[in-house]
């Protein structure tokens, strides 16, 4: 997939006051800084399409951008620690699952996980909960530039090896670097086969 186009189009609070729409949307999400925004502007090749932020917790509701004219990136908060009050971030949950289950032309969600780290409970936790209620994700490895391969492939292996415990078999993942533009065309491929999946019905 070539990006041609992609631009914001609303930030909403909530599902009520997200634009109407039957086009396909991706979702991505993460813990707080797992790299979210600078995935997000390297897919589309538009580096100040969504806000980075060197403070966790910057993106605090549902964010659609408009991409080739063809279908939604919706930024959505991070879950896990961000430096705000308990009530806020209480918030940002309910309304992130409310989309999550209720948004009809969700195709996916993207789960963004930190390769830096070992398995996090929140990440895990949140995984099985998209499992229990039947949403389909991916999961996507972020900063695999800050690794070497052998450190790299042992935290895909943690991941596997933990969610095995609980999943009979693993999600489609992605290994990726905002910095070298690693998994860029896997993920742009991903998104336009699931694209023509949506729009045939299957």
């Amino acid at each position: 997939m070539i990006i041609h186009s992609a631009s914001f189009i609303k930030s909403s609070p909530s599902i009520k006051e997200c634009p109407e729409s039957t086009k396909p949307e991706f979702g991505f999400i993460g813990r707080s800084n797992v790299g979210k925004s600078s995935l997000i502007n390297m897919l589309t090749g538009w580096s100040k399409l969504a806000k980075t932020s060197v403070q966790p917790g910057k993106t605090r509701t549902i964010n659609h951008f408009f991409v080739n004219e063809r279908w939604y990136l919706v930024d959505l908060p991070g879950y896990g620690y961000a430096k705000v009050p308990v009530k806020l971030r209480e918030k940002w949950v309910r309304a992130t699952e409310e989309y999550i289950l209720k948004r009809e032309n969700l195709v996916s969600l993207f789960v963004l996980l930190d390769t830096r780290h070992k398995p996090q409970r929140s990440d895990l936790e949140f995984m099985e909960f998209l499992g229990l209620n039947g949403i389909a994700f991916t999961r996507v490895f972020t900063k695999s530039d800050k690794l070497t391969v052998t450190a790299l492939e042992n935290s895909v292996n943690q991941y596997n090896s933990e969610m095995l415990k609980n999943w009979e078999s693993l999600p489609v993942s992605f290994i990726t670097s905002a910095v070298k533009g690693n998994g860029r065309e896997e993920i742009l491929k991903y998104i336009e086969e699931t694209m023509n999946n949506f729009s045939n019905g299957i």
